[in-house]
């Protein structure tokens, strides 16, 4: 029989890194010390434990997921067996993908060809010229 003090902590950099999150436990650690991972709108430290059916805001660059905890490991294993330790709201998958798409966009709007030929440059210098 399991008394209340055999239970297993689970911290919430340990879990991160089981899910996938981060890396490595160091980096997860330092998101959660920066605050850029809340359990149920509140920030918290590397050491909080997290729980079934807490959930979480995860900022991760300019991507932001809002999961809620389905199981706890401290282990780290396979990316489909980590995906099974949480569920993403659809509101944050189609926040993320929208995102995606216009990181997309942008990205192409300014992707050049490595140098500018002489043609370009004799654009670019009647251009500021003009000025």
């Amino acid at each position: 029989m399991m008394t209340k003090n055999d239970v297993e902590k689970f911290r919430i950099d340990k879990w991160l890194h089981a899910a996938r999150f981060f890396k490595t436990r160091s980096l997860a650690a330092d998101a959660v010390e920066r605050g850029k991972v809340q359990i149920n709108g509140m920030r918290v430290k590397p050491s909080k434990t997290v729980a079934t059916g807490d959930k979480l805001m995860i900022r991760i660059g300019p991507y932001q997921y809002e999961i809620e905890v389905l199981a706890l490991s401290n282990k780290r294993s396979s990316a489909t067996e980590a995906q099974k330790l949480y569920q993403e709201t659809d509101e944050s998958r189609k926040a993320r993908e929208k995102l995606t798409e216009q990181i997309k966009v942008q990205s192409q709007q300014f992707y050049t060809k490595g140098r500018p030929t002489k043609r370009d440059r004799r654009e670019i210098e009647r251009f500021r010229n003009q000025e």
